[in-house]
């Protein structure tokens, strides 16, 4: 029996990710947003849903990610979770939620697993956070890391470009990475780093390491749905592979439903009642 198939959970939980770190099984995780898409990858089978303020860009059309709202993030996320029966389901805390603030980071996080009943939150940073991860994890609610390319510090870097490539900054990344491992993080995500790099975090770490945009010698990968779909316009980084071209076809099937009203193709007399 293939290491694949001996993990098989009904609920994927922070012990079973550990668990296909453990085995040398890929760990998948995807983006969504609302409960008709988390129900459609649920039943898929993905083991991970990211509940990300991306959802800032995808879903609301800002340009970075800092706009998004704690409010707004729950909403999504307890869509989400409604949606969702097999997959682990993490939130992003939104920028302005907890950094510098350990007591209104504690604050935040409770109310998003209060509120959505997801399983884990996840924020941006490393030794800088130190006091906010601390007391979040004190409260028994799972910490997802996140190092590379930190799309709420676009301001600070002024560019979405590949992270750590200077020896400093990839020695800073290693030093955050083993922080965040023991402070008691249960994985982390890699964005935008060379993939060497994220190569030696994962085989230095005991948790879990998802990578997007970080090569393939990680513990798993992550995605943004409405990209690999094809969904999003205008967006092709090199690590994005398009899984289809819904896109194109959601305009199609629009433009022929309104040729079908236009020609009065459409309701037939099977149609009506």
């Amino acid at each position: 029996m293939s290491a694949i198939n001996q993990i098989e959970p009904r609920k994927v939980t922070v012990h079973v990710l550990q668990e296909m770190k453990n085995k040398g099984v890929k760990i998948s995780m995807i983006t969504a947003y609302d409960y008709s898409m988390a129900r459609l990858v649920d039943n898929a089978k993905i083991d991970v849903i990211l509940v990300g303020d991306s959802a800032a860009n995808v879903m609301a059309g800002y340009q970075t990610t800092l706009p998004i709202t704690l409010e707004e993030m729950i909403y999504h996320a307890a869509s989400v979770v409604r949606a969702t029966k097999r997959a682990l389901v993490v939130v992003d805390l939104p920028f302005g939620t907890y950094q510098g603030n350990s007591k209104q980071a504690l604050a935040s996080a409770i109310k998003i697993m209060k509120e959505t009943e997801a399983n884990a939150v996840k924020l941006e940073g490393g030794v800088e956070i130190s006091e906010s991860i601390e007391r979040i994890l004190s409260a028994g609610i799972p910490v997802v890391g996140h190092l590379g390319l930190t799309p709420q510090s676009i301001n600070k870097f002024g560019t979405y470009s590949v992270r750590a490539t200077e020896k400093q900054e990839a020695e800073k990344l290693l030093e955050d990475a083993n922080f965040l491992q023991k402070a008691g993080c249960c994985a982390i995500v890699l964005e935008k780093v060379p993939a060497f790099l994220a190569e030696k975090v994962a085989k230095t770490l005991t948790i879990p390491v998802i990578g997007i945009g970080a090569g393939s010698k990680v513990d798993g990968q992550v995605l943004v749905l409405h990209d690999m779909l094809g969904i999003t316009q205008g967006f092709s980084p090199r690590f994005l592979r398009r899984y289809n071209h819904l896109g194109e076809e959601i305009t199609n099937s629009v433009k022929q439903y309104i040729s079908d009203v236009k020609n009065k193709t459409f309701p037939n007399e099977e149609e009506q009642y």
